[in-house]
């Protein structure tokens, strides 16, 4: 090793000391750009689906937006319900939208790495879709069930099921119909991190 090679191995700075990378605006722009183009999309088919009880676009939306964009697509979530809550009002509902969209990304999160080709996942994702509309109303008991205990829980679970059945299979329809035309637009069009994963 030369005496230069000695040197600067003697000042090489620890992984964990090292200078991140300086913040890039140009991106920062972009991803907020697509955090708010995502935002928006949602909130206008939620609006204009209002009129169907328990037939959404939002966790299709979801489901597209997470494998597109990744982990930026759960302070959507939170946006999304902040919005909500402005033209709604405030109930135990925000409660449950704030758990429920950030884990129906974190589980198509972890679909995608299994499937991280489009056609591949395809029928996973449907079937993830309408398991996400029959068990909705079972995730958002656990408020009730920690107010009221188990029998409050599982009796306004109950009350809803009809409402389940309506969103489980409303889903798997809408991403049977839906996934594989919005995804190749998308791609074709290179939204997302890795375009070219069709």
């Amino acid at each position: 090793m030369t005496q230069e090679g000695a040197d600067r191995e003697k000042t090489k700075v620890p992984e964990g000391f090292r200078r991140k990378a300086p913040w890039n605006a140009a991106q920062g722009v972009r991803n907020l750009t697509e955090m708010a183009m995502m935002l928006a999309l949602i909130e206008a088919v939620k609006r204009a689906l209002d009129f169907l009880p328990n037939v959404e676009l939002v966790t299709f939306l979801f489901l597209v937006f997470t494998i597109l964009y990744g982990r930026k697509t759960i302070l959507v979530s939170f946006a999304f319900t902040g919005i909500e809550t402005l033209v709604f009002g405030s109930g135990l509902w925000v409660v449950m939208y704030l758990y429920v969209w950030p884990l129906e990304i974190v589980c198509v999160s972890l679909l995608h790495r299994y499937f991280p080709k489009d056609r591949d996942g395809y029928w996973w994702y449907c079937i993830f879709a309408a398991l996400f509309g029959l068990f909705f109303g079972a995730a958002c008991a656990i408020p009730y069930w920690i107010m009221g205990g188990p029998k409050a829980a599982i009796a306004w679970w109950i009350a809803g099921i009809p409402y389940d059945v309506v969103h489980g299979v409303s889903n798997f329809i809408l991403c049977f119909v839906l996934f594989r035309p919005v995804m190749k637009a998308a791609r074709k069009i290179g939204l997302g991190r890795n375009a070219n994963r069709s």
